[in-house]
């Protein structure tokens, strides 16, 4: 069976831990000898990059690993960080909402989960789910990759 994805490293710093990062998730090979790769994984500390970008990588000496290098290929879908605030809140809650509108998410932990907003969902309906969530202080969250077009449907509204 020919393969048809690659893990990648990534190395960035995140905003929401303050620090330089290291994540590896799973990219399909779009083209293996130009190292173009197309990510398949939700991240959860914030890289610039969303689920379906195409990117470049190379092999680094160093890590003994492909790394990631640089985005190519925006494909619209953004990324955003929620962290529940309330104690013993169950976030499946807000993941159940979100999904029910097309939105997958990634629990990383009890209280840290990262939703990927594809190009197609309203991202001013996402951010209403959120914001009810935000005014009860049951959570915060963070947009460390907002596509041009979901920043579009906040100025529609």
């Amino acid at each position: 069976m020919a393969e048809t994805h690659k893990k990648i490293l990534f190395r960035y710093y995140s905003d929401l831990l303050e620090d330089t990062v290291v994540e590896t998730m799973w990219a399909e090979i779009i083209d293996l000898e130009k190292g173009y790769f197309k990510l398949d994984n939700i991240p959860f500390f914030g890289p610039l990059i969303a689920t379906d970008d195409i990117f470049f990588a190379e092999f680094d000496e160093e890590e003994q690993k492909l790394v990631y290098r640089e985005t190519i290929e925006i494909s619209g879908n953004s990324i955003v960080q929620v962290v529940i605030l309330e104690k013993d809140f169950d976030k499946e809650i807000i993941r159940e909402k979100l999904k029910e509108i097309n939105c997958e998410s990634e629990g990383m932990n009890e209280t840290l989960f990262a939703v990927e907003i594809t190009r197609e969902v309203d991202y001013f309906v996402v951010k209403s789910i959120l914001n009810e969530y935000v005014e009860l202080e049951v959570i915060d969250f963070a947009e460390p990759c907002l596509s041009e077009k979901h920043r579009a449907d906040l100025l529609k509204n």
